[in-house]
């Protein structure tokens, strides 16, 4: 790709540049504005889902869940939006937990305690595909942290092995072990800041930055960390990862997210679960009335 079309680009994304390297036919599609068909189709329950969907158990008491019929998410950015407990967050783990995609958090999300719920919950959807894929990961922002941490364990434990590689004798396989998790927790204790050396909102975006290309990308509040300067950023990268055929499904609070272009947006609230106008949501409602007179509402205090 020429420079001038790389810069070209990058204008029309708000600075953002096109990464050298990208495969031929990619970079044609990404300059020419031209999105691949969204991987994930639509989600639907099971045959079998019938007796867990009156269980009454959590998560099919959650009142959307419980009313959820199925979704159409075929387009290249889908926004879940709703109160806190509104049961967003809940399908989202769900479709990461049936989609087997890559976890970034702590743990992955087939073996995270908490999200024994959401498990059983994938269990019984259904998801239909255009292109089945495992590429791109699952986010939750409320445990960036636990991806750093994770991500030091591991950078700790790969370096303590090739040590013992290196000192052992030839032909000794006795002379190491591969299993040490109380010295690898104390080297991830000793890297974690330097792992952790930028601000919170800048080590998330820069992991967007880094780790979004084609594939499916499932994203749990991303705006919690970031300005809003940072949030236009991430409209910025997620626009650059959709020209290369990313899929990105977000369950946000943001007025600045769920103002991406074409982005099909589901309201939460009031069960069934519905479709609706970016300019109908009280969350852009809500805060256009405060940013244009907040004292009508401080006065309350």
């Amino acid at each position: 790709m020429k420079a001038a079309a790389r810069r070209a680009v990058g204008r029309s994304l708000g600075g953002a540049r096109v990464p050298r390297g990208l495969p031929r036919r990619a970079a044609r599609r990404e300059l020419a504005g031209v999105p691949r068909a969204p991987h994930l189709l639509r989600l639907s329950w099971k045959p079998t889902a019938d007796a867990a969907r009156v269980s009454g158990v959590y998560p099919f008491d959650v009142p959307a869940v419980r009313a959820l019929d199925a979704l159409d998410l075929d387009a290249p950015v889908v926004c879940f939006v709703g109160e806190n407990g509104s049961g967003k967050s809940t399908l989202l783990e769900a479709i990461a937990v049936a989609a087997e995609l890559p976890t970034l958090g702590a743990a992955d999300a087939v073996d995270d305690a908490t999200l024994a719920g959401p498990r059983a919950l994938a269990a019984v959807l259904r998801l239909a595909w255009s292109v089945r894929t495992r590429r791109g990961f699952f986010l939750r922002a409320e445990d960036f942290f636990g991806h750093l941490r994770r991500r030091a364990l591991t950078t700790a434990r790969v370096a303590r092995e090739e040590r013992e590689r290196r000192a052992r004798a030839p032909g000794d396989r006795d002379a190491w072990s591969a299993d040490e998790p109380d010295a690898d927790a104390e080297a991830a204790a000793r890297l974690l800041p330097r792992v952790d050396a930028r601000s919170h909102g800048e080590s998330f975006l820069d992991l967007f930055a880094t780790r979004m290309h084609d594939g499916l990308y499932l994203l749990d509040e991303p705006e919690a960390p970031l300005s809003p300067r940072r949030q236009l950023a991430l409209l910025a990268i997620v626009d650059r990862a959709v020209r290369r055929g990313a899929q990105c499904v977000i369950a946000t609070h943001s007025p600045i997210l769920l103002a991406y272009p074409g982005a099909r947006i589901y309201a939460f609230d009031d069960p069934p679960v519905r479709e609706v106008p970016y300019a109908e949501l009280p969350h852009v409602t809500l805060t256009r009335a405060f940013l244009e007179a907040p004292e009508r509402f401080l006065k309350h205090l």
